[in-house]
């Protein structure tokens, strides 16, 4: 009879589909189906398996040794471990029965959680994941071949229950953590594969997920549909032998394979672990053990699997708390199994924190792949963060790496993203070669429609023919399970499919280098069209890291000229590395953006109070040292005060000084009773000593500032600069510039306008802004306009804001004798549910453009909506300033710890709170205080001293009391150490003691506006030889050191060019 079944298939393709889903389906037809004949052999009954357990108390996290010690109680099947956070101990006491000799055993054990599996002589050997059917893991092989002695022998095993799932224990998936969560043990058996049908179940998938991906014009389709078709109708349930007749049908289809010019798809597995995100961090550190133990007992059993791991924290949390864990990995790192990339501290976010801190996330994590594995890694993995400063090139490259990998752009919800595979340029022009996995993802599952899209989803497949392939369960860690190393296996040469094979992600790029044909080019930032709201949520965290960044920026410096400045002081490097690693740490991609839930931000909040009173006790030891002649215990016993300016600009600034009572202040500010002082002409990178007699500063004098009302009711501030006009309702209403005798604010309109806006996005709660919450918000006057501040130093107003029915605002607006500059400092008590805070700014200025501070430099953005990607940036990050300029004028806004803005034609918004409810359901709930400014300016912003005013803004002078009597001449040479000359454009940013070596000084420097220059590095100190390095601090050329001149004050000089947005590390050797 003529075999119609080709044709069958072909004319009723739905009805075949359905029949091989429902075979491969647990359910229904389980026990007839695949399902049915997966296992030979299943004993769960005593005395093969006896479990008795014991649960550590509250949410506390006991090692072994500790658990050992413990009195257990019988347990089985059924029991329950809670609640949600808490860690409970399972001893399993073993017996392999007869049936089962000779077969490979397999003990499964379901908590309906995470575990780890310990050995009874306290080994970590392998991860659990329970209870989530989509990355279930929980068998651990006891024996290969079971052999008569076995059958006697009583095996103990202890798993280390952790109750949370791999994504935390929210009720949905990022939802708050449910505090009484429980889990049930479903599972604890001995059991004998039967490998065949496994197999066979592998190949069944597979063959389906080729018909539903494969375009139908393609033969391979339909011969995957025909050849599953054909390998169900040989299976009988009743007879496994008949397993083998269905397949030998698969083997002929996989036999036929593919050609040599087919796609080359390089897979490498991860296990994409979240530092913290829907767990604290004590989970991951456990996270991290369970997940890396299990790939490396892979390792063992599959000689060609990759594996790659980044974040240098979970790699130094391991070697802490799993010593002997750490030591495997160190091995698979020599066998090139287990790769150590990314080369930062963590996977940093790359918007919120300094350009020094993603240097420091470099510096620590290429030093400490190099100093435990001999590593430097060449590719940076970034895989899943909010977008991509346009400086990050230059950073990477100057950090020893070349690469860059990430997917995240994938996620766009306006424009697609037009490449996979291309030349990522910087601000400064440096370029890395970047792939974005086309699969769309970094936690694949190792399925044929998933490899298929790699073909299919490559933008640049017209200049080259490969692609990374990311496998394994992640974000919550676990990684690839063995049925995905077993489906790569299967696939990895197969006509119809891309050809497959385990590789070192460096080679690939290494790979791409040599054969792409033309690569096409990106330039500037890679923004995000997603997750805008993670420039605002937390705003704690977020100020929290400002300051710890600018103070340990002050710690550094001074500690450094300490060092070298023959004063016998000890610069702490061990304890400025601990805190640079935290404050690293906390700018994880899911901390700093403020998508974590509530555990992980009272963990930081610890963390930052750590590093600021740490911090602040370095920086007083090294005052003390550089000041001790001069400086007197008690401010009250003050005659005068010296003013330290760690910028590299002069400055005037009225400072207030706390607890100083003397008759000589001028002016005591109300609210806190400091006297106000005024630093007159603080040179750069130096000192001024003012005295506190009426008589003893006359440089110091300053016009007054006053305050009055005009005739419409408005307060009116003025200085020497600027006449502010502040309506009864707290707005800015006139912003008038004497010098350039001009109108800031624009006609008919306002600035400082409060504004309320609906906050809902569609589904990520803490990361989105959507674009069509500006159509949903009013406007919130403020009331009680009261004079706060009279002159003759500070003249200041305030008035309050209520928002909503709970929440409310007061802020204080002040001018000082001394700038332009007008200063909004506010607090807040925040009670709102899905609303958005902002402050809107309408000037009287023309520009298609507004330039906002990025790491080392700026990004100009547009005002307008003209095209889908100007669109897409309706709100954007900046660090310490956005300007808005026109030629020949314009006005900044300045922040202390703020970063999301929003520019559209001449009106400038600053994103101030949110209140999202997951996964933190308290996200930014309770009091909140911050400060902005206003800086109008003469000039566009290139030729403005806008960087300069940032930077004063939010790193103050340092006051040290004094005993003005005896202040020698030359005090301040004491900070002149440095100074930078020659060019406008360039920012002396970073000073610090050299990281091997301790006579050097480093100093780092950059290019800010986007030009060229030749900058003049001048020093009193005794310096002998100086080089430019890298970010890691290696020598990249010899610098000449010009001695001393008569013009040069004594001053030794090393010249140095820059060109634009370039960043120039120098490191100079100091003699003593």
């Amino acid at each position: 009879m003529k075999d119609t079944s080709m044709s069958s298939v072909q004319k009723h393709p739905s009805i075949s589909k359905g029949r091989i889903q429902a075979f491969l389906q647990e359910g229904q037809w389980e026990d007839v189906n695949i399902n049915s004949v997966l296992y030979d052999a299943r004993v769960s009954a005593e005395p093969y398996v006896r479990m008795e357990a014991w649960s550590a108390p509250d949410q506390s996290r006991p090692g072994f040794a500790q658990a050992a010690q413990q009195t257990y109680s019988a347990i089985s099947v059924g029991h329950t471990f809670g609640n949600s956070w808490t860690t409970h101990w399972v001893r399993v006491r073993l017996r392999i029965p007869k049936e089962m000799e000779g077969r490979q055993v397999r003990f499964l054990f379901d908590p309906g959680c995470e575990a780890m599996v310990w050995t009874a002589d306290g080994e970590p050997v392998q991860g659990i994941t329970g209870g989530e059917k989509s990355c279930l893991h929980v068998d651990r092989i006891l024996t290969n071949k079971a052999t008569a002695a076995d059958m006697g022998e009583e095996r103990v095993l202890l798993y280390e229950v952790a109750c949370n799932h791999m994504f935390g224990n929210g009720a949905f998936v990022i939802g708050p953590p449910e505090p009484s969560r429980e889990f049930k043990l479903t599972q604890a058996e001995l059991v004998v594969m039967n490998t065949q049908a496994w197999a066979m179940k592998m190949d069944l998938s597979i063959l389906l997920d080729m018909y539903n991906t494969l375009p139908k014009s393609q033969p391979r389709a339909w011969e995957a549909l025909h050849t599953a078709n054909a390998m169900i109708n040989a299976f009988d349930a009743d007879d496994t032998k008949t397993i083998d007749a269905a397949l030998a049908i698969s083997n002929g289809f996989f036999a036929q394979k593919g050609g040599e010019a087919n796609h080359q798809v390089f897979a490498i597995g991860n296990c994409h672990i979240d530092t913290a995100w829907l767990w604290p961090y004590d989970e991951t550190k456990r996270k991290i053990a369970r997940s890396w133990s299990t790939q490396v007992d892979y390792m063992d059993r599959y000689p060609e699997y990759r594996f790659a791991a980044s974040q240098a924290q979970q790699f130094e949390w391991l070697r802490v708390l799993y010593p002997t864990l750490f030591k495997r990995v160190q091995d698979k790192v020599k066998t090139g199994q287990f790769i150590p990339i990314g080369g930062t501290w963590i996977e940093m976010d790359c918007n919120i924190p300094s350009g020094e801190s993603l240097v420091r996330q470099f510096l620590l994590g290429q030093r400490f792949f190099q100093k435990h594995f001999a590593v430097r890694t060449d590719v940076f993995w970034l895989p899943d963060t909010f977008g991509y400063s346009s400086q990050l090139p230059q950073i990477v490259r100057l950090a020893g790496a070349k690469y860059f990998f990430t997917q995240k752009l994938s996620w766009n919800n306006i424009n697609v993203f037009p490449h996979t595979t291309f030349r990522w340029i910087g601000l400064d022009g440096s370029n890395v070669l970047t792939h974005m996995a086309p699969a769309n993802t970094y936690t694949a599952t190792a399925v044929a429609r998933e490899v298929i899209a790699s073909v299919g989803r490559h933008k640049d497949i017209a200049y080259t023919n490969e692609s990374l392939y990311l496998y394994g369960n992640g974000d919550g860690g676990g990684g690839p399970l063995e049925a995905m190393l077993d489906r790569l296996e299967r696939m990895k040469d197969v006509d119809g499919l891309p050809r497959i094979k385990h590789e070192d992600p460096s080679k690939f790029y290494s790979h791409v280098e040599k054969t792409s044909k033309g690569l096409v080019s990106w330039k500037g930032e890679l923004y995000l069209e997603f997750h805008r709201g993670t420039y605002t949520s937390q705003a704690k965290t977020k100020k929290f890291n400002r300051q710890c960044e600018l103070l340990l920026r002050d710690v550094e410096m001074l500690s450094a000229l300490a060092k070298v400045g023959a004063f016998g002081f000890e610069y702490p490097a061990t304890e400025l590395e601990r805190l640079w690693q935290i404050v690293c740490l906390n700018q994880f991609h899911d901390v700093i953006p403020g998508t974590s839930i509530g555990m992980v931000y009272k963990d930081t909040d610890r963390m930052y109070a750590d590093v600021v009173a740490s911090a602040t006790g370095l920086k007083q030891n090294a005052l003390v040292a550089l000041f001790n002649n001069v400086s007197v215990d008690a401010v009250n016993a003050a005659s005068g005060m010296l003013f330290v300016n760690t910028t590299m600009w002069p400055r005037t600034d009225v400072v207030a000084v706390g607890g100083l009572a003397h008759d000589g202040v001028q002016q005591f500010r109300k609210h806190d009773g400091a006297a106000l002082v005024v630093a007159a002409s603080v040179p750069g990178l130096a000192t001024k000593a003012v005295g506190l007699d009426a008589n003893a500063n006359a440089s110091a004098d300053v016009v007054p500032v006053s305050v009055f009302s005009d005739s419409r009711g408005n307060v009116v501030l003025e200085n020497l600069y600027v006449v502010a006009r502040i309506s009864t309702q707290g707005q800015l209403v006139g912003l008038w510039d004497k010098a350039s005798e001009r109108e800031v604010v624009a006609d008919g309109q306002r600035a400082n306008v409060f504004q309320l806006q609906e906050d809902m996005p569609i589904l990520w709660d803490a990361w989105d802004i959507e674009i069509y919450s500006d159509e949903k918000k009013k406007d919130l006057p403020g009331s009680g306009v009261t004079v706060v501040d009279e002159g003759p130093l500070v003249a200041s107003v305030s008035f309050e804001v209520a928002i909503g029915k709970q929440s409310t605002l007061r802020q204080v607006v002040s001018l000082s004798a001394t700038s332009p500059r007008l200063d909004f400092a506010c607090d807040v008590d925040w009670h709102e549910n899905h609303k958005c805070l902002r402050v809107a700014f309408a000037w009287d200025i023309h520009s298609d453009v507004a330039t906002y501070e990025t790491q080392f430099g700026v990004e100009r953005r547009p005002t307008h909506r003209n095209t889908s990607w100007d669109m897409a940036k309706f709100e954007v990050c900046a660090q310490r300033f956005a300007d808005l300029s026109e030629y020949g004028y314009g006005v900044a806004l300045l922040n202390d710890c703020k970063y999301g803005y929003s520019t559209l034609a001449n009106t400038m918004c600053l994103t101030l709170l949110r209140s999202p409810k997951a996964p933190d359901e308290n996200c930014d709930m309770g009091n909140h205080s911050f400060r902005y400014a206003v800086y109008p300016h003469k000039g566009a912003f290139d030729e403005s001293d806008v960087l300069q005013e940032a930077y004063k803004f939010n790193v103050p002078l340092v006051s040290v009391p004094i005993d003005y009597s005896a202040v020698q001449a030359g005090l301040s040479d004491v900070m002149a150490g440095l100074s930078l000359s020659g060019a406008p454009n360039v920012v002396l940013d970073t000073v610090k003691m050299a990281e091997d070596s301790p006579s050097c000084l480093v100093v780092r420097m950059y290019e800010a506006h986007g030009g060229h220059a030749r900058a003049s590095l001048a020093t009193r100190l005794n310096v002998t030889a100086a080089e430019k390095t890298n970010i890691l601090e290696e020598k990249i050329e010899a610098l000449k050191v010009v001695p001393p001149t008569a013009s040069s004050k004594g001053c030794k000089s090393i010249d140095i060019r820059f060109k634009p947005f370039e960043i120039i590390t120098v490191k100079l050797v100091v003699k003593q």
